[in-house]
């Protein structure tokens, strides 16, 4: 997604923002002249929509799951700069790091994570602008991986900084999910710069910018760390 499109749909939002306002009782246009008021309703609508998704999610549902047959080839690539500009990270050298509330804050080397328990799925990936392809990934379920480190999963996010400076951060119910995953294959073989080398996040039940790549950083917290377009008035709960 380039800023052109951010742009139309920060637009898009204030305008549908600016029609349910002069809904309300007491609003005249002269009010809404200022960015601001529309802006505090346009986070008030975001905060409603998360806690309402949140309400609504149920850890143990799956999401679909396909046979090998339906993986979309060649692949998508998605990011908010060009293919030729995604970050080459040194599998040889790449260290995991871990913060926040986790007992044991080692980095994870590439070769420790493939050491770790493996599983693969088969599942759509489904980006905000509205297309959808199915990938074949495979990797060590977060929930194992945060169990392992001794994360405190009672907190309440996960977040994680990327080598091409974005980041994101999801709710913990659904790092726990049975599907989530911490990456480490795609198509069978091992990750490449366009697709999240050497680890990426893949988590089927949210849309795809929740997905983050090249992940550097991992860290448990109670303190909401916010996300690249999640910052920029995009739903932070963001469920698929």
């Amino acid at each position: 997604m380039n800023k052109l499109d951010l742009g139309r749909r920060k637009l898009l939002s204030r305008a549908l923002a600016l029609g349910a306002i002069t809904t309300l009782p007491g609003c005249d246009f002269e009010d809404l002249a200022h960015p601001d008021l529309v802006d505090r309703f346009l986070r008030t609508m975001l905060a409603f929509n998360d806690e309402m998704q949140a309400l609504l999610f149920n850890p143990h549902t799956l999401a679909p799951t396909f046979p090998a047959s339906m993986v979309t080839n060649p692949p998508r690539f998605n990011a908010y700069y060009d293919i030729s500009m995604a970050p080459m990270v040194d599998p040889a050298t790449y260290q995991l790091e871990l913060g926040g509330q986790i007992q044991d804050k080692q980095p994870w080397t590439l070769a420790a994570l493939r050491g770790l328990p493996q599983e693969g799925q088969i599942t759509r990936f489904i980006c905000v602008e509205g297309w959808r392809v199915i990938g074949q990934w495979s990797g060590v379920p977060l929930a194992y991986f945060l169990h392992r480190i001794g994360a405190d999963t009672t907190c309440k996010y996960v977040s994680f900084k990327c080598a091409d400076g974005y980041y994101s951060s999801i709710d913990m119910a659904s790092a726990l999910h049975p599907q989530t995953i911490l990456a480490l294959d795609f198509l069978n073989v091992p990750l490449t710069a366009p697709f999240g080398a050497p680890v990426r996040l893949r988590i089927p039940v949210k849309l795809g910018f929740k997905n983050p790549k090249s992940i550097m950083q991992l860290a448990v917290t109670n303190t909401y760390p916010g996300g690249y377009w999640e910052d920029q008035g995009y739903d932070w709960f963001s469920g698929s």
